[in-house]
């Protein structure tokens, strides 16, 4: 019998689990991933940006937790000599609609406590990047650059110091709830009692939810898969660390953007377009199943509905180089096709609820047996050691 069992080899279960070890050695605890090793989803295919916390309400759990995370964080790799650089951004705005919004998001920044910030103008943007196109923008130092793979593999190393237990490729398929424990059946035919579920299974985080409480979970999660180019070599010199435009305030993605990676190279991108598949990292992944369980969802075909123009624009710029290239071009006007080379891609696990929203903030649903991470997108890698807090507090007023 575990007291805990984790569903979920990302950096979030991997920070709970961590967490959960260092504040209470005593708990018996369990890992589940369905991989043969851990972050391979989300975390392994994220832009490596560690986030500030410039762009989150103040007060919700986004920007709560991402700026005690982003502390947390930077201990961590200090501690464990994993590498990061505190680079900063700029954040440009193009045209004279967006100013408004730049300063905004400037004001919005302080709110959240970056008093470093500073807004910049023509000068100061060619000084920091000779080659971009802003009219006024703003310095972000906290902001920088780190492997997620990295620290999600340094946690699970830590956590298994602690003795905690970590079993890969076990695939949750089934959670039967008893009196005073649950039962969580693996696809090996293998099976596991434990007092409580902890679920931090990103892109399938609704469906364990679903598994462990008999009312319908209020959130379903709608793949959006984002697509990056590279900058060729010989092209490097025109980014010299990361370029942000002003996003859209009603859209939860950021927009096309430039970044310099740790290990090298510079990533442009991501778009955001619907997946045909929760883990569908190409055009032509695809599962039937999932694609009509996202189609099938009320909130879906309202949020499609809404966003139609956004939607079929970033589709367009999915199978076509050059419309990718002018949205680039926005913030880089030198930036030519042949600059650009295919890149990576990953998939954002986004819940949306049944009346059309996309939820912008974290989400955390409990019940009797489980406490199920529903909603955790970016900045949840710069935070994880907080969201991994929060949850380990909630899991230890139950074992008091």
């Amino acid at each position: 019998m575990y007291d805990i069992t984790i569903i979920g080899g990302g950096i979030v279960g991997l920070a709970t689990a961590l967490r959960l070890k260092e504040q209470k050695p005593s708990l018996k605890v369990l890992l589940l991933e369905k991989e043969n090793g851990v972050a391979r989803h989300q975390t392994g295919h994220n832009s490596g940006v560690i986030h500030s916390g410039l762009y989150y309400k103040p007060g919700s759990l986004k920007a709560s937790n991402c700026i005690r995370g982003y502390k947390m964080l930077l201990d961590f790799c200090d501690k464990e000599e994993i590498s990061y650089d505190l680079c900063g951004k700029i954040v440009v705005a193009t045209s004279p609609q967006e100013i408004p919004l730049l300063k905004n998001l400037y004001e919005r920044g302080l709110q959240n406590g970056l008093t470093d910030n500073r807004l910049i103008g023509v000068e100061e943007i060619k000084e920091r990047e000779p080659y971009v196109n802003g009219l006024e923008g703003i310095w972000v130092p906290y902001t920088g650059i780190i492997d997620y793979k990295t620290v999600a593999e340094k946690y699970a190393a830590c956590y298994q110091k602690l003795d905690g237990e970590l079993l890969l490729g076990h695939k949750v398929v089934d959670i039967h709830s008893r009196n005073s424990f649950s039962e969580v059946r693996t696809e090996s035919g293998q099976s596991f009692q434990t007092k409580l579920v902890v679920n931090c299974a990103g892109l399938y985080s609704d469906k364990m939810a679903q598994l462990t409480q008999p009312e319908r979970v209020p959130v379903r999660i709608i793949p959006f898969r984002g697509e990056y180019f590279k900058l060729r070599p010989e092209k490097h010199h025109l980014v010299k660390n990361l370029i942000y435009p002003v996003p859209d305030p009603n859209f939860p993605f950021l927009g096309v953007h430039f970044t310099r990676m740790i290990e090298g190279g510079i990533e442009a991108g991501p778009n955001a377009v619907f997946a045909f598949r929760r883990e569908g990292y190409t055009r032509t992944d695809f599962q039937l199943g999932e694609l009509m369980e996202s189609l099938a969802w009320p909130g879906f075909r309202k949020v499609a509905i809404k966003y139609w123009r956004t939607g079929l624009g970033e589709y367009y710029r999915s199978f076509s180089k050059a419309a990718f290239t002018k949205a680039l071009q926005g913030l880089i006007p030198s930036i030519e096709q042949d600059d650009l080379i295919p890149g990576g891609a990953g998939v954002r696990a986004q819940a949306c609820d049944y009346d059309g929203g996309l939820l912008d903030d974290f989400s955390i649903i409990e019940n009797k047996g489980s406490i199920n991470v529903c909603n955790a997108p970016s900045p949840a890698a710069t935070s994880s050691l907080s969201i991994g807090q929060t949850v380990s507090e909630h899991v230890l007023a139950r074992f008091k």
